[in-house]
């Protein structure tokens, strides 16, 4: 915190100046000159210098000064004791240029994988052998308290709900959209991942279970400099990914630029038995499926900008990215049908052929000023993205009977999902310290428009022809308009530090079913309030109590009522009923030595959204949708644990206990279940000399109950090794992932009238080699990156 010493400024008084120059490429408006008192060198003003150098710091009363000069690219410069009455001149002040590097060096710092802090979790990723040739996906799943379930589901802490941002942007897909975007990053090109437990009232409302903010590397240095990747991976299949980034800084001119090309085969392998029962219990009969399902998929990842600063104090910039995915799955769906008895009836085989294509582009355009000295900022953005896909679906299921001969024709599906969404938004954010009282007000304004046009046509093909199923097929046309306001404070004042805040925002939607011709609306006003409260009992103590309320959303693919067809038994659909989660968190943080930390906290979701399979209209069919269950409690308790006790051993450690009680009514079953929940992580970076090192992680989750499904306990294990060379900027990754090939899912579920046990199987063990080269010259920082404004919109894309 920045103190005013009291009466070091008089209403008028004498000037203190100079001239400031370096060497080549020197550029003098990025000096920052700061005036501090000779006694106590507490900072009495602070300014910037001109074009040409000069800097005048008016108005200083008589006494002995400091002059400091800093440059990111230059050592930093003291005066000697300066005696000031009217008018001081320092003359010309020449700066030294930064050593360009350290060629040697005995001690390594590295920073442990895992770090715990007040109100967030960090994952060092840059640093991490484990790592290397992963995806971001893969990252998550060993992250302290993530979970991906067997839909690729994300949860933080058991509960889902979580936002995921890309350096402060939320990533424009959910589900199984979202985990092939993640699966195509390369974890090369992340520095680090933060698991946000209580965001300010400066972040959207959505995602009642947190962010999960991924910050990649950034290019700061003067010319051209990036990195290049090459991660290959086998496993039952082979996984390929390079990589690509580029920053280039001359003048006030900054170019960025990156690429990722995710190649990836996968399979899942799933079992399933079903049995279904009448309302008094009665078992009626069921199914046994043998699924196998593979994926092939090529995303192409494309971002790019650049930030043109005139001044030291007014950044403008633009930035693009695109998504280009393009996938195909096979499956292989064997079912075998029996009585109440257990005695076979019949069998269907379907095969399946789905072509996917998606094709995601954002752009932003971003402002910002700092408009004087004390630190007044004003930044806005303008955002516009366009989402299209389209996915082409071939299935034909062959029927036999009880001894396995054909009981009727072959069933031939095919269908076309097409979708086109536009996200608009704009928003202003201002930053107003109040130094006298050592506080920080920020408040801003946003506003987005969303328009989603879904056309869906299922053709039955039994029959040679083309025959429109009406059942299946429909056209969904969705609008949806949110206004934001917010207010927040933070601060210190002695051992207390604090952030209080304020969100309201409205939101208005509309959708309609063109063929039945059936609509809805939302119209609300919700206010969100967050806060933070700390005090510093002493260097070892220090205690913290967060608070926030917060909102989750149906994503627009959620609201969509069409059906998607899984197989002759098996379908999903949207629920264009479903409210909102709202969510009241509450959260006590205990640090020792800023090094040992302790969360325990409570937080209770109304309408909480669950994914449901029940029984469906037709005998022995199952659908798939999300509905509101009334009420979710959420008990837990968090510990890091770092150990650093051996020199060559650096340990990073969490424990996450948790317990989720669901309460409500959901397809004619009560539900009033919980239970506690452990999850350890941990990661273990062994030093064999300052260049080789090796790592072993693993992460534990204990038995989990998800609404009504019953997960069991799985454990992970992975190892890993890294040579570094060519003075540090090379490095060579052997990373082996799920050694004992333990990542398997285990469930079962039972409701009123339907029961299911399923195990699945993926392509979790995987050796990875991988290659990174860091090229570029000396550290000299750069404009800040503009991330944009229409984060929330773009998650529910998918």
């Amino acid at each position: 915190m920045l103190a005013w010493p009291a009466g070091s400024l008089a209403q008028a008084g004498g000037d203190i100046r100079g001239k400031v120059s370096g060497g080549e490429g020197f550029r003098p408006e990025e000096v920052i000159v700061q005036l501090l008192n000779a006694a106590d060198k507490q900072l009495v003003k602070m300014e910037y210098a001109d074009a040409q150098g000069n800097f005048r710091i008016s108005g200083v009363r008589a006494g002995k000064y400091l002059v400091a000069i800093q440059h990111l690219a230059y050592n930093r410069y003291l005066s000697a004791e300066i005696l000031h009455s009217t008018a001081t001149d320092l003359g010309e002040i020449r700066l030294e240029a930064a050593a360009r590097q350290l060629r040697e060096a005995n001690v390594v710092a590295q920073k442990p994988l895992v770090q715990q802090q007040y109100d967030k979790t960090v994952l060092n990723v840059a640093g991490s052998i484990s790592a290397a040739g992963s995806n971001a996906l893969e990252v998550l799943e060993k992250a302290p308290g993530i979970t991906v379930d067997q839909n690729d589901n994300i949860a933080m802490r058991g509960r889902q709900g979580v936002l995921v941002m890309i350096d402060g942007k939320q990533v424009p897909m959910s589900g199984q959209d979202l985990a092939t975007y993640l699966r195509s990053l390369n974890a090369a090109q992340i520095d680090r991942i933060d698991l946000i437990t209580n965001p300010s009232a400066k972040y959207d409302a959505a995602g009642n279970a947190g962010i999960i903010d991924i910050r990649l590397k950034k290019g700061r240095n003067n010319g051209t400099n990036g990195t290049v990747g090459l991660s290959l991976g086998q496993g039952v299949y082979a996984k390929v990914n390079p990589s690509l980034s580029i920053n280039h800084r001359k003048g006030p001119l900054n170019y960025f630029a990156s690429y990722n090309l995710g190649h990836r085969r996968d399979y899942n392998d799933l079992d399933i038995h079903r049995k279904f029962f009448t309302k008094e219990g009665v078992e009626t009969g069921g199914n046994d499926y043998d699924n196998f399902f593979g994926f092939r998929f090529n995303t192409h990842n494309v971002r790019g900008g650049m930030d043109y600063q005139p001044n030291s104090r007014t950044t403008v910039g633009f930035a693009a990215n695109a998504v280009i995915n393009d996938g195909m799955v096979r499956s292989d769906s064997k079912a075998q049908s029996f009585d109440a008895a257990q005695s076979p009836t019949g069998r269907f085989n379907t095969l399946g052929n789905n072509n996917l294509h998606r094709r995601n582009y954002s752009f932003n355009l971003n402002f910002r000023r700092l408009l004087d000295t004390s630190g007044r900022e004003l930044t806005s953005d303008l955002d516009y993205a366009r989402y299209t896909s389209w996915e082409y679906q071939n299935y034909r299921t062959a029927y036999l009977d009880a001894g396995n001969a054909p009981a009727r024709q072959d069933f031939l599906l095919f269908g076309d999902l097409s979708g086109q969404l536009d996200i608009y938004s704009v928003k202003v954010d201002y930053v107003h310290p109040i130094k006298r009282w050592g506080m920080k007000l920020e408040g801003g304004i946003k506003s987005s428009w969303v328009r989603t046009d879904n056309d869906v046509s299922f053709f039955d093909r039994s029959h040679g022809g083309y025959d429109l199923e009406e059942g299946k097929s429909n056209r969904f046309i969705y609008k949806e308009n949110i206004n934001a306001a917010y207010l927040n404070g933070s601060g210190n004042w002695k051992k207390l530090s604090y952030q209080f805040g304020l969100r309201l925002e409205q939101t208005l939607a509309n959708g309609r079913q063109v063929i039945h011709e059936e609509t809805f609306d939302r119209d609300y006003v919700q206010l969100f309030p967050s806060g933070y409260l700390g005090y510093k009992f002493n260097d070892r103590h220090d205690l913290g109590v967060t608070l926030s309320r917060r909102i989750d959303r149906p994503s627009y693919r959620e609201l969509n009522p069409f059906r998607v067809f899984l197989d002759p038994l098996t379908s999903s659909t949207g629920n264009p009923a479903l409210r909102p989660e709202i969510t009241a968190s509450y959260e006590l943080v205990y640090a020792f030595r800023e090094v040992y930390t302790a969360k325990a906290g409570y937080s209770r979701t109304k309408d909480n959204v669950l994914s449901v399979l029940a029984p469906d209209v037709e005998p022995n069919s199952v659908l798939q949708t999300n509905r509101n269950l009334a009420r979710y409690d959420y008990y837990h308790i968090t510990v890091g644990v770092p150990v650093t006790a051996i020199k060559w051993l650096n340990s990073s450690n969490t424990v996450v206990a948790y317990y989720g009680l669901y309460r409500g009514n959901l397809v004619d079953t009560d539900l009033n279940e919980g239970r506690v929940v452990f999850n350890f992580n941990t990661s273990n970076t062994i030093t064999l000399d300052p260049k080789t090192t090796m790592e072993v992680n693993g992460n534990f989750q204990s038995r989990n109950w998800y609404g009504f499904l019953d997960i069991a306990s799985n454990w992970q294990l992975g190892i890993g090794a890294q040579r570094q060379f060519w003075e540090r900027k090379g490095s060579l990754k052997l990373n082996l992932s799920d050694v004992f090939l333990t990542g398997r899912v285990k469930a079962f579920t039972k409701l009123t009238g339907y029961s299911e046990a399923f195990r699945q199987f993926r392509d979790t063990r995987v050796l990875t080699l991988t290659f990174n080269y860091r090229f570029g010259g000396q550290q000299q920082g750069g404009p800040r990156r503009r991330t944009g404004g229409a984060e929330e919109e773009k998650r529910r894309a998918g």
